[in-house]
């Protein structure tokens, strides 16, 4: 069983590698009653800034595993940062053990600071680094990557800078075009908090808390949502090539 949470198709890719029907947790964190039962559960997601999305954490307070076997995978581009410290910090608190944790590196696809182009061609060693978490878990290895002192100092250098300490839960930074949109309803669809609505035919957003994923920015076909601070490349977006715009709006249409 492998629960996962994604915004441009990274974290639903490893989730199917480890899993051929693995399941979307904002669909699951929406039913009042999370009882799961397993012989090994997974959790994949992307790493926000040395953290965990908040719909993540969430969903590991709701939850109760019955398991043998717990582990958690970041998807991360840049940096995996205190990931494998903030996580199980976190579940400590909750009373849940982690069995096994492991990051891999993908395509960063955070706009303002790195340029989709790019980032869909380099070489991160992403396969290997899957082919070697898959053989982890299959052979149920235990453990967690220890965290540096240099790692905790560039963690709190980001957490410090306005610029990336607002990819957290913050979607003021979101700016619909409306000129641009075309009323197609797909960034409302990808949105996991139900946080964008078609008004008038155009995209509005909602006060509902936003997760900062940035899915409705990547997959609106017009480009119209964009980074309010700017990006460092507005003409190109991601989706990882192999998930279809369809599993993303699977995975977290609020419909």
């Amino acid at each position: 069983m492998v629960f996962y949470f994604t915004a441009t198709g990274n974290s639903l890719y490893v989730a199917k590698r480890l899993d051929e029907n693995p399941i979307s947790i904002p669909q699951m964190i929406k039913h009042n009653r999370l009882d799961f039962s397993d012989e090994s559960i997974g959790i994949v997601f992307p790493v926000y800034a040395g953290r965990a999305p908040k719909i993540v954490m969430d969903f590991m307070r709701k939850s109760n595993f019955k398991t043998d076997y717990l582990y958690f995978i970041g998807t991360y581009g840049n940096h995996d940062s205190v990931i494998c410290e903030t996580v199980p910090d976190e579940c400590k608190k909750l009373g849940i053990k982690i069995n096994y944790m492991n990051t891999v590196s993908m395509a960063d696809n955070y706009l303002p600071v790195f340029d989709m182009e790019k980032e869909v061609i380099a070489d991160k060693g992403t396969e290997k680094r899957i082919d070697k978490i898959i053989a982890d878990v299959n052979a149920k290895k235990q453990g967690v990557p220890k965290v540096s002192s240099q790692d905790r100092r560039l963690a709190k250098r980001v957490w410090t800078m306005e610029k990336l300490r607002l990819m957290i839960n913050d979607g003021s930074q979101l700016r619909i075009k409306t000129e641009k949109c075309i009323g197609c309803g797909i960034c409302k669809k990808v949105c996991p908090v139900n946080n964008i609505i078609i008004g008038n035919g155009i995209a509005v957003r909602r006060k509902a808390e936003c997760e900062y994923c940035l899915a409705c920015a990547h997959n609106c076909p017009q480009k119209a949502i964009t980074i309010k601070r700017g990006e460092k490349n507005p003409n190109a977006r991601y989706r990882n090539e192999n998930i279809t715009l369809q599993e993303i709006i699977n995975s977290n249409n609020q419909d």
